[in-house]
């Protein structure tokens, strides 16, 4: 059983180049929450930070782009939509955001999770002095 404080924390950099957003989201979900180490201990946050780079060239089988919709509520009555594709356009950090938060324990170590998720539109991110490492993942991507 891990301790607070424990465990030291690694950085890892995953491209979204041509990956399919579910299987992309629970292999990073995995690293946050520590998963992947023999260490894992449920209560205490074990998890990785991860930085995910090329967020606006993410891929989706199917025709998910226009299918899907994300729903909020505004306060007004109604509901507002919007299609996969179009948030891909408008903010693509979202996408993947919401969708690892989506696969991620329901608790309050879920956002202390979701603090270590770095994503970036494009292939540049400022945290290179933290010397991150490929992720190693099996993921299938988008033909």
């Amino acid at each position: 059983m891990a301790k607070p404080g424990q465990v030291e924390s690694k950085w890892h950099v995953v491209d979204a180049t041509d990956e399919v957003l579910g299987r992309l989201a629970s292999d990073i979900a995995v690293v946050l929450m520590g998963k992947h180490r023999p260490m894992y201990t449920p209560h205490v946050e074990t998890g990785d930070f991860v930085v995910v780079t090329n967020a606006e060239k993410v891929g989706m089988t199917g025709n998910k782009w226009n299918d899907r919709h994300y729903t909020w509520y505004t306060g007004h009555p109604g509901l507002r939509l919007e299609s996969y594709g179009d948030r891909l356009d408008r903010k693509p950090e979202d996408l993947i955001y919401h969708a690892v938060r989506r696969v991620l324990p329901k608790n309050k170590l879920a956002t202390a999770m979701l603090k270590k998720l770095k994503i970036y539109a494009g292939p540049e991110h400022p945290h290179t002095a933290q010397g991150p490492s490929e992720l190693e993942r099996q993921g299938k991507k988008v033909k």
